[in-house]
């Protein structure tokens, strides 16, 4: 189970490195486009992607 953390941990990392290494400009835009946002929306976002990744976390074990 650890292992499992650990990989997911390290895969999340690769992937959040990416944008800003690829394009950065891209990445302090949409960095600035979130911060124009308001917190309702911002919660919003962040737990439809819990969501969807609880679902294929789930469907992925079964």
């Amino acid at each position: 189970m650890l292992g499992d953390f650990g990989l997911a941990l390290a895969l999340v990392l690769v992937i959040e490195g990416f944008l800003p290494t690829v394009n950065p400009p891209g990445f302090k835009r949409t960095m600035r486009m979130l911060t124009e946002l308001d917190d309702k929306q911002v919660r919003r976002w962040g737990l439809t992607l819990m969501m969807v990744g609880a679902g294929l976390i789930y469907w992925m074990k079964n």
